[in-house]
């Protein structure tokens, strides 16, 4: 058994915790055939429809930013349609394991975010003034920054702790994605 979190296209539904336990829970979690995409540095795996793009599935943008955020070289070249199934990465005989707490908190507890925009040749981050209740909420802020402003070369989503203020280093996300 692996603890799971699947992320269904429509924004207004909830990501859901489930259990699965053999390739056709996989399979019937996203709809078909199973395609992984790995991100190493959240340490999960996540998996889509193998056939979802050539089907005209619909974007799953919450699955496709994360991906975005934590793999830079994946950016504008490939997308990720249909409903996504999150685990953890593989173990040495290649077999999922539980999704990460930390990840699985992040992903599904309430909380306040941060966006972070790096500029190059500037060691400080610019913080976002906005903040959001929902870690893909932010991220697809943080995404659309990301394309829009032009100075901008990273980003980063972090929590903000009332009484210290965001955190990019501690809390529910202690891990930057790749520039």
């Amino acid at each position: 058994m692996v603890k799971a979190l699947r992320i269904p296209v429509d924004e207004s539904e909830p990501i859901t915790e489930l259990e699965v336990f053999q390739l056709e829970d996989y399979q019937a979690a996203v709809g078909g055939w199973i395609e992984p995409v790995d991100i190493p540095q959240l340490g999960v795996t996540i998996y889509v429809h193998e056939e979802g793009l050539v089907m005209g599935l619909p974007l799953n943008a919450r699955a496709m930013f994360l991906w975005w955020l934590f793999v830079p070289e994946a950016r504008q070249k490939a997308m990720l349609v249909g409903p996504a199934l999150v685990v953890g990465l593989p173990d040495r005989n290649g077999d999922s394991t539980d999704v990460p707490a930390p990840v699985a908190d992040m992903f599904t507890q309430a909380g306040i975010w941060r966006v972070h925009a790096h500029v190059p040749g500037i060691e400080q981050w610019y913080e976002s003034q906005e903040t959001h209740d929902d870690y893909f909420e932010a991220l697809i802020y943080a995404m659309t920054l990301l394309e829009r402003w032009e100075e901008v070369d990273d980003v980063r989503v972090v929590p903000v702790h009332p009484e210290r203020g965001a955190d990019p280093v501690g809390g529910a996300a202690p891990i930057e994605p790749a520039a």
